[in-house]
């Protein structure tokens, strides 16, 4: 009963604290509009996700999350460092060729992203066969080292998360 309910009860969660921070308030009828939300559009779209991913949540999410969010704050620094002292001159862009071993492409979607959410790289382009990603980046000094860096941050905690 419980499962019929709520689906993907992560994603329900999810859509109930979206709706209140959209709403920017807490009032009962937010509440209650979130929680309509987080039910029923789960439910709605259920047979859209026949083969859903298995994701662990603890500790393995929420060091994946600790390290995504310095590394963001940590390239904020290093970026503007870049345009207000090195300017142009210094800057050494790359196209990264980073190989995949996921196989989940909501695990894919999700390496995708924090790529592009850190600043100075970006996702370009997904392979055909989703075993590769392009990657570009502002600053690199040695493309391999930063290849291996997105490899044992992102991507194998991401394999730990979608187990």
């Amino acid at each position: 009963m419980i499962r019929r309910l709520l689906p993907h009860p992560a994603l329900s969660i999810l859509l109930g604290v979206v709706w209140l921070l959209i709403s920017n308030s807490v009032t009962v009828g937010s509440i209650l509009l979130g929680a309509g939300f987080g039910i029923v559009l789960p439910i709605f779209t259920a047979a859209f996700w026949p083969n859903r991913p298995r994701l662990r949540f603890g500790r393995a999410m929420a060091a994946y999350l600790a390290i995504v969010l310095y590394d963001i704050v940590v390239a904020n620094f290093q970026i503007a460092w870049l345009i207000l002292f090195r300017r142009n001159a210094a800057l050494r862009p790359a196209w990264l060729v980073v190989p995949v071993e996921l196989t989940s492409p909501e695990a894919l979607t999700m390496l995708a992203g924090t790529i592009s959410l850190t600043p100075g790289t970006v996702t370009a382009d997904t392979s055909a066969g989703g075993r590769h990603l392009l990657v570009h980046a502002l600053d690199v000094a040695d493309p391999a080292a930063e290849v291996a860096r997105i490899k044992q941050r992102y991507e194998a905690r991401l394999a730990r998360i979608f187990a």
